[in-house]
């Protein structure tokens, strides 16, 4: 707290504290008032295919006066190229396959609270066990960072994907549903308020079809790795024209805040969850699934642009450093931008795991110029049957002309067997075509890169290595969830009244609770739950409920205690 006082105190000017006799509380609150709001406007499955990339085939007013106020990231990645594993990277500032979150999808929990409801599903992994739905239980001291930030003063809501792999505890938000806003955050606490845009998503290429595309097909870029033809162009040209209808929604928001009076007072992120939407960019571990649009306008910060690499892992401690929180020594992450900021990283780490129905493993390491592969089943296809995807408009043209033999050999690559290794040059082959890992050229590159990843990966765990099934019965004994133990609540009288300390004996669960005034109140997930962080007084005739949760595990049963 001390290192953030100073921070602001040479920022602001602030003369508040040169009286020696002001008492802490004041103090604190003036910190806490100095603190900047935070909003991240997050949208879905697109790659940097903006203007301030440039790529001008979509028309994107709002981004792009965003994007003259903002730092720019040439080299930002998801750590999966695909939405859960990748969020569970997010909320946690873990690896996935580090917390055992690497497969996607563990569960129903994709909004808000979660559904929270697991059955057995038609899935298997590699070595052919069934595998159920369920909610990843990732170590116990990791923590939704967002804790920290309530912890720390501010007001925190999601409105309203979650996504994490397991259904987000109720300690994690103020607010976590589609009516979440930061305009609901009280007077004397900071914001942090994400909004997640899911215009741009996979599944709007087929659920948007009906409407009027905006980017005309005939003047679209087609990637070489598909074959140029109608429904292709179509169906890029349909992504496109979603981009456009996301770049309005972004301006929507932008203007609320301007509204409020906010703006020149509120840090703003922008990206995407990963890489784009298309066959051959959503699931893979190539740029195209990998690398992400990605901008922050600051306060009274320059803008322009950084070739900083950035890993979707170091979201959460940059949180926290913003919010002049020390990110915890167990985040796997680095802070970005803030009072913690940390040196410039050379690397970033991808992997890929289980995609719905589908099963494989890869691991990756990307520096600003190559990236490099391990495939650990190389004689599975790098293309995955994934039902789902089927959906997309132009893959019944696509598939039907790979049984045709129509592609070229450009094309076909995505549907041969792998090799056990991978490298490419980024930069002369940005769409991560040809393969130099047996070109003796680069064998110096490949070998650095090996060696990268190898000790990357002997430095913490690896969960992917462990069979699916197994790993969900060490998470859930016998294959049944296990459920978090009740709160106690302990009372202490003092002369100034009564004071209440709640404890859970689930180890690594965290507690939430309410005061009212009435005894027999029916609370659910958005009932406004207190994150519990210390001792607390209590007035005669009120009554304290409260719950604990420990992530992965079922939620606590309420307890309610009167005073």
């Amino acid at each position: 707290m001390r290192i953030v006082f100073l921070f602001w105190i040479s920022i602001l000017g602030c003369t508040l504290y040169a009286k020696l006799h002001i008492q802490e509380s004041q103090k604190k609150k003036v910190e806490l008032n100095k603190r900047p709001n935070i909003l991240w406007i997050v949208t879905e499955d697109i790659s940097p295919n903006l203007s301030f990339y440039g790529d001008h085939t979509a028309k994107t007013p709002n981004l792009d006066a965003l994007a003259k106020e903002s730092l720019i990231y040439d080299n930002a990645f998801a750590v999966v190229g695909v939405c859960a594993p990748t969020r569970s990277s997010i909320i946690t500032g873990m690896y996935p396959t580090s917390i055992g979150t690497m497969h996607m999808r563990t569960g129903q929990d994709v909004m808000s609270w979660g559904i929270r409801e697991y059955h057995k599903v038609d899935r298997t992994d590699l070595q052919g066990d069934s595998i159920i739905q369920y909610s990843a239980v990732i170590p116990e001291y990791v923590k939704c960072y967002t804790e920290y930030m309530r912890a720390a003063g501010y007001y925190c809501t999601n409105n309203q994907k979650t996504d994490y792999q397991f259904a987000a505890p109720v300690t994690a938000w103020d607010e976590n549903n589609n009516k979440a806003h930061w305009r609901h955050a009280p007077k004397d606490k900071p914001f942090f308020a994400v909004f997640n845009i899911g215009t741009t998503h996979e599944s709007q290429l087929w659920k948007k079809s009906d409407l009027p595309l905006t980017v005309d097909p005939n003047t679209v870029p087609v990637p070489p790795y598909f074959p140029d033809n109608e429904a292709t162009r179509e169906t890029i040209a349909r992504h496109y024209s979603n981009i456009e209808l996301m770049d309005a929604e972004v301006g929507a928001f932008i203007k609320q805040l301007k509204d409020d009076g906010l703006y020149n007072n509120t840090i703003i992120f922008f990206y995407s969850d990963h890489g784009g939407p298309l066959p051959r960019q959503k699931r893979e571990i190539y740029d195209s699934g990998l690398k992400v649009p990605f901008m922050v306008k600051g306060i009274n910060t320059n803008n322009g642009r950084t070739d900083r690499m950035i890993s979707f892992v170091d979201l959460a401690p940059t949180m926290l450093s913003l919010a002049g929180v020390k990110p915890p020594e167990y985040m796997e992450g680095n802070a970005f931008l803030g009072a913690y900021k940390s040196e410039e990283r050379d690397y970033i780490f991808g992997t890929s795991d289980r995609f719905d129905e589908h099963t494989d493993r890869i691991r990756a390491v990307r520096d600003k110029s190559y990236l490099y592969l391990r495939n650990d089943f190389p004689e599975l296809t790098k293309y995955k049957d994934v039902a789902y995807r089927k959906n997309v408009p132009m893959m019944p043209t696509f598939l039907k002309l790979r049984d045709e033999g129509k592609l070229d050999a450009v094309q076909h690559i995505w549907f041969e067997t792998k090799t056990n290794e991978e490298l490419y040059d980024c930069t002369k082959d940005p769409h991560n075509l040809n393969n130099l890992a047996k070109d003796p050229k680069y064998a110096s590159i490949l070998s650095k890169m090996r060696q990268t990843l190898k000790e990357h990966m002997a430095q913490r765990p690896d969960l992917g290595l462990v069979p699916e099934s197994q790993l969900i019965n060490e998470m859930w004994p016998n294959f049944v969830q296990p459920t978090t133990k009740p709160v106690t609540l302990n009372v202490v009288e003092t002369s100034q009244g009564k004071t209440i300390s709640l404890s859970c004996p689930t180890k690594g669960a965290s507690i939430a609770y309410i005061v009212s005034d009435k005894p027999n109140e029916q609370f659910d997930l958005n009932s406004g739950w207190q994150l519990y962080t210390k001792p607390f007084k209590i007035n005669q005739g009120q009554f304290v409920y409260a719950i604990a949760e420990r992530i992965g595990f079922k939620t606590s049963d309420i307890q309610v205690e009167g005073f």
